[in-house]
């Protein structure tokens, strides 16, 4: 699931970039937006999988809050012998932010230093730096425009659900959990879908905690299925995630059915392909944190017209390299031992 997950949100962060992609609804509701997909698939050419990617990708990161709170739960509520400083809040909380910090902080840098020496580098405030470091970026006024590069708004994110868990969910009833989902759907619900209020909102925990709360009850509750269940779940999620996007109460709900469908789809995938994404998987960290360096590096070839040309370049360098930190940084914990 972590494969599948890094793939579509490297592979959005490119296509989206491009002038003439089909853009996704993520943090907003336009309806435009969505029958401007339906025109592309309606109409299809060569850049009909660029729209798909565009449109469908970011759904990566509901699977990956789902990931993390399944992990935290297979960590802290069902492996017994923790010691009590690891759940005690504030050791809680410094561990995990060290944790983010530590992934976001190689990328961080090395983004800003090609960021600055190729064309059109962002000009940093201080207070936005900050933020970045500290993680409260999702909180400050038009995070559109603050948060840069743009996928490090996740570590924001993930270190607010962090809190949640810690104080909210850790080790308490389901009820917590459900009733934390009906508040936050209930923030949304009542916004204005292409209003500034839901953006900031979708920027924070109010609009992760519906797949992280599933993956916290999936790792609680979740119980094998038949193949043949398992496949009428997964299509019936996959179709509901492409219609629920065409209608804005709909849409807030399709994160849900992603979680389902992606589960279903890696227990059906071939084993080849199984092993192939699982790898990607294992380098998810470090593709995630240095795809922004190749975005910005190879992005002009595709909006010269070498659409797929700087698209395989991206993708090629970003494993690479990805790859390549990955293993240095286990060479380098290995020494430590």
């Amino acid at each position: 699931m972590r494969g599948l997950a890094i793939i579509g949100i490297f592979l959005h962060n490119y296509c989206h970039w491009l002038g003439f992609a089909v853009k996704e609804n993520e943090y907003t509701f336009t309806m435009s937006k969505a029958s401007s997909l339906m025109q592309a698939i309606s109409n299809p050419d060569l850049n009909l999988p660029i729209h798909l990617i565009s449109f469908f990708g970011h759904y990566g990161v509901p699977v990956f809050l789902f990931l993390s709170a399944y992990g935290l739960v297979m960590k802290y509520e069902k492996r017994g012998g923790l010691a009590k400083k690891q759940t005690a809040v504030l050791p809680f909380l410094k561990h995990h932010y060290l944790k983010l910090f530590k992934m976001m902080i190689v990328g961080f840098v090395a983004f800003t230093m090609v960021d600055a020496v190729t064309p059109g580098a962002h000009k940093y405030h201080v207070v936005d730096i900050l933020g970045q470091l500290f993680m409260f970026n999702n909180m400050m006024p038009d995070p559109d425009h603050v948060i840069w590069p743009g996928p490090y708004w996740f570590f924001g994110l993930m270190m607010q659900l962090y809190i949640v868990y810690r104080l909210l969910l850790w080790r308490k009833g389901d009820i917590y959990a459900l009733l934390l989902v009906v508040l936050c759907w209930a923030m949304q619900a009542f916004c204005a879908p292409e209003g500034e209020t839901l953006n900031c909102i979708r920027y924070n925990f109010m609009g992760g905690v519906l797949p992280f709360c599933a993956g916290l009850l999936y790792a609680r509750h979740g119980r094998e299925l038949t193949h043949g269940v398992r496949m009428t779940v997964m299509v019936l999620s996959v179709v509901a995630v492409f219609f629920f996007s065409f209608n804005f109460h709909t849409w807030l709900w399709a994160p849900l059915f992603v979680c389902i469908a992606t589960i279903g789809i890696v227990k059906l995938l071939p084993k080849t392909a199984n092993e192939w994404i699982a790898w990607v998987g294992t380098i998810s960290a470090a593709l995630f944190v240095l795809h922004p360096l190749t975005r910005k590096i190879f992005i002009p070839i595709s909006r010269h017209g070498d659409v797929y040309t700087g698209l395989l370049l991206y993708i090629v360098a970003s494993i690479a390299l990805a790859w390549f930190y990955h293993n240095f940084k286990l060479r380098n914990e290995d020494t430590k031992h």
